[in-house]
């Protein structure tokens, strides 16, 4: 097998911060401040699935992202199905996820350009350790005051509805066709799992489009089927995998049969492309 572990890229966002997260350095304060954190594998447009840190201090737009299908009519090579583990939030913080209402296109169309849009969608409290699956085609906005770990299909590829009055480009013909504006439904809650090498195991999604496991603390084999790629994201502690050293604010990729072992502690999230566990 391989395990290997994955390269930083940081991305400068007028809506980030410059004090970040445990295990990534901050920004130096007269610098742009830092929104993202991405890991990369060598050819970061290949793989299925990208994994990275947001670092928010003020709300995002209101956005959406196309499935596979809007994707790839469009030139890209997949949509966008996404998840977000809460690691902390400010007392106020909210996510918008769907509308209050059902809404025809017309009238998000009209609401975007109007703004008002902005009390349409249905603003949830958050608090650190939620988990939501957003679904391509679901109307959402990720408010300030958050630090998440976000998974994703690997696309670069996002349609701005509305930006509380700025002068950024919107994308309302794509944006409009690629909704399904109405109150979000969240997936079903997974079967509780089986033990597993000793250690419990916790399904917090079977999304359409990816897998994600969390486990904690002991020693796990993870065997993998020819062409596919899992991800290793530890949200605390740290570990190894077949020799390879990881600790919270890192990721490692893996394929093949591994071997790996969390410390007592740990908290590891595991995902994978498809609708079947491994």
């Amino acid at each position: 097998m391989t395990a290997t572990l994955l390269a930083t890229k940081r991305v400068e966002k007028p809506w980030g911060r410059h004090d970040l997260w445990p295990g990534f350095p901050d920004p130096a304060p007269d610098s742009p401040p830092i929104g993202e954190v991405w890991f990369q594998t060598p050819h970061a447009g290949e793989p299925e699935l990208l994994i990275k840190y947001l670092f928010t201090s003020d709300r995002l737009s209101v956005q959406v992202h196309p499935d596979d299908a809007e994707a790839r009519a469009a030139g890209y090579p997949r949509g966008k199905d996404e998840a977000w583990l809460i690691l902390a939030a400010e007392p106020d913080a909210t996510i918008a996820l769907g509308t209050l209402e059902p809404m025809t296109k017309d009238e998000l169309r009209a609401a975007s350009l109007d703004g008002s849009i902005e009390h349409k969608l249905d603003w949830k409290p958050v608090k650190a350790g939620e988990f939501y699956y957003s679904q391509a085609g679901t109307v959402h906005a990720i408010g300030k005051g958050l630090t998440v770990i976000e998974l994703q299909q690997n696309v670069d590829l996002t349609y701005r509805l509305y930006d509380y009055g700025s002068d950024r480009e919107l994308h309302l013909d794509a944006g409009v066709a690629a909704s399904n504006p109405v109150p979000f439904v969240p997936l079903p809650t997974p079967a509780p799992d089986s033990v597993s090498a000793g250690k419990d195991r916790t399904i917090l999604a079977e999304g359409p489009k990816f897998v994600i496991e969390r486990f904690g603390g002991g020693a796990r084999d993870i065997t993998l089927p020819d062409g596919v790629m899992a991800w290793l994201v530890p949200v605390t502690g740290s570990g190894v995998a077949d020799g390879v050293a990881w600790k919270a604010g890192e990721c490692v990729t893996l394929t093949g049969a591994c071997h790996v072992v969390a410390e007592a502690g740990a908290d590891v999230l595991l995902t994978y492309p498809g609708d079947k566990r491994i």
